[in-house]
């Protein structure tokens, strides 16, 4: 069974710091491009970031410039480390895992909150 596992969410005042990480099962991790989406009250889902396998990044372009993504092999970790938090930053945020070696898959954590507000 697939398990992305995130922590990291909170509350956080604007212009703040909050790390997220996101631990999966070996094979899924060193098979996919992982990746971080948002999902805020009444809107649709967004892509955060994204990291292939490779570490070539996509940024969206509300968080360029501020937050930055990584994943460490060796954990099977992925992070998402997020500065100067404002209260739009706000949502639920998902760690996905878009399998592309090896064969097929699309799986999602649970989410972690993330509030930004003073």
């Amino acid at each position: 069974q697939v398990q992305l596992v995130e922590s990291g969410g909170g509350l956080v005042q604007p212009g703040g710091s909050l790390r997220l990480s996101c631990v999966a099962s070996k094979s899924i991790f060193s098979a996919s491009t992982m990746g971080w989406y948002r999902q805020a009250p009444g809107k649709q889902r967004e892509l955060v970031a994204n990291i292939n396998r490779g570490g070539i990044r996509n940024y969206g372009d509300s968080v360029k410039g501020r937050f930055t993504i990584s994943r460490e092999y060796a954990k099977n970790t992925l992070l998402l480390q997020m500065n100067s938090l404002k209260p739009d930053d706000t949502a639920v945020y998902f760690c996905n895992a878009r399998v592309v070696s090896g064969g097929t898959g699309d799986y999602w954590g649970q989410g972690t909150q993330v509030t930004v507000s003073s």
